[in-house]
Order: structure tokens, then sequence, then C-alpha cells
């Protein structure tokens, strides 16, 4: 399966700019055969958590959900989206799984919020990675700073996450998750993982764009630089069998055992 990764520089607060970016990928996407587009942390609304939390108007995400759903349907591509959900308890980071018919196939709240912004505008999410089955292949979607913890990502793998699909927005001086973090979680987990950054400033911060396709074998099979870019790669999940086989870190994971020293922490 061909999937796309959108790389690009959200304005802040201007929802229907935005939107009108990801119409414009699905359309290059689908034109170069991807079945599924992969889009930014937040990118709807922008990156800004402060900024969003004061002047974000919330009355209009619901159509912001919908307008996403045509766009899905419009190009027959599945869409991977991100945006603010509001909740009686407070805010969470959301990633949502449209079909190719702009269908919702699986959400998902972002468990590891990272720095003080974050911390202090959203609360965490507490559920698995999501998974979930699409066109013969096993998906999942965690959202930024998950992907940093191998445990985040082994549950994924537990799950029968064949490939994880990860909006983030990262900034500049971090390159090196999507370098060398990236794949390494793709190897040790042996699985494929699609990894959509920002790029450009957003209310001040800067992104550090190079969003990544890795390998279940750690291989970089697509990378961006530091500007809008549109990736694509192909996933062949039938790799998997024999990259599990000849490293079975999977099957030879001692899991009672890990659970006993960590009891006794």
């Amino acid at each position: 399966m061909r999937i796309a990764v959108m790389q690009g520089e959200a304005e802040v607060l201007g929802i229907e700019r935005n939107l009108d970016a990801i119409d414009q990928a699905a359309q290059r996407a689908a034109g170069d055969g991807a079945k599924i587009l992969l889009t930014s942390e937040l990118f709807a609304v922008g990156y800004a958590p402060y900024v969003l939390r004061d002047s974000l108007d919330v009355s209009l995400l619901p159509s912001a959900h919908e307008r996403l759903s045509r766009i899905a349907a419009m190009h027959s591509i599945a869409l991977v989206y991100s945006l603010p959900e509001i909740t009686d308890d407070g805010w969470l980071i959301t990633s949502t799984f449209l079909d190719d018919r702009g269908v919702k196939r699986a959400h998902y709240q972002k468990v590891q919020l990272f720095g003080a912004e974050e911390h202090e505008v959203f609360i965490a999410g507490s559920n698995p990675p999501a998974s979930f089955d699409y066109k013969g292949m096993t998906l999942g979607m965690v959202i930024c700073f998950d992907v940093e913890f191998p445990e985040v990502v082994r549950a994924a793998a537990r799950r029968s996450v064949q490939l994880l699909l990860v909006p983030t927005a990262m900034g500049r001086g971090y390159e090196q998750v999507c370098t060398r973090l990236v794949p390494t979680r793709a190897m040790e987990s042996q699985l494929f993982i699609a990894y959509a950054n920002h790029c450009g400033s957003e209310a001040g911060f800067d992104l550090a764009g190079t969003s990544v396709i890795a390998g279940a074998d750690g291989a970089v099979l697509a990378q961006a630089g530091s500007g809008a870019e549109l990736l694509a790669a192909e996933i062949d999940v039938s790799s998997l069998a024999q990259i599990r086989a000849e490293v079975p870190y999977l099957s030879e994971a001692r899991r009672d055992l890990y659970a006993q020293w960590q009891s006794a922490e």
C-alpha cells in the first residue's frame, strides 16, 4: 500500500487555510496513488497550545471534522488528522482516521504530553494505541511524544499493528527523533512507522520538519527536509513475517519476567 505524509506550515487559528492545504495535499497524494494521507499534530488549527486555549473558537471544530470527512471522500483517500477534543474533564490532543469514504474508523487521545504548554492546556489520555484493520493491513495510531516511549510502540505491536501512524509537532533541535529514534522504534518493535511533522514557525515556535517513513527493519523509506513536502512510500506488510522470524524480538520477549522486575522496584 502506498502512503503519503504531509509536512507543512500551519497558520495558527487559520482553520480554513489549513484545511485547504490538507485538501490540496489529499488531491496530490491520491493522484500519486497513495491510499492514506497522514497529517501532523493539530495541523488544522495550528500548533500553539496557549493560543488555542485563549483564542480558539471551539464551535468551529464540528465543521472542521465535517470538512475533513468531505476531503477524504472527495479524493477517495483515507485521512489521518489531529484536532483538540473538548470534554467535561478538559482538552485532549487527538488523532482521527477516516476511510476513503470519509467515515471515521478510529480515534486516539494522546497519552504522553510534552512540555509545560501541553501540560497546562491539555489532559492526557489513558487508552492504548489505536488498532484497527483497513484494506488488509492492521493500522495503529499514537501522537508525537508517545512514540518516544518504547513501551507505547511495543504496546502497538502487541495489538498486531503493522503500520503506526504518528502526527507530531516537533521543534528544531530535536531532529534526531526523526533521523534516529523513529527508525529505531520501528526496528525494535518490528512495524512500519509514518511520522508527520510541521515545518516553518507557528506562534514563534520553530518546527523541525524532517518527517519520516521508517521500515520494520529500521530502514528509512522516505525522509523530508526542513520545508513543506509531501512524502510517499510503499508499505509491504508481507515482509514482516521474515523480519520477525530473523530477529524474534516480539515472540521471545520474556514479558512475565519483566513484569516481575517492575513489581520488585
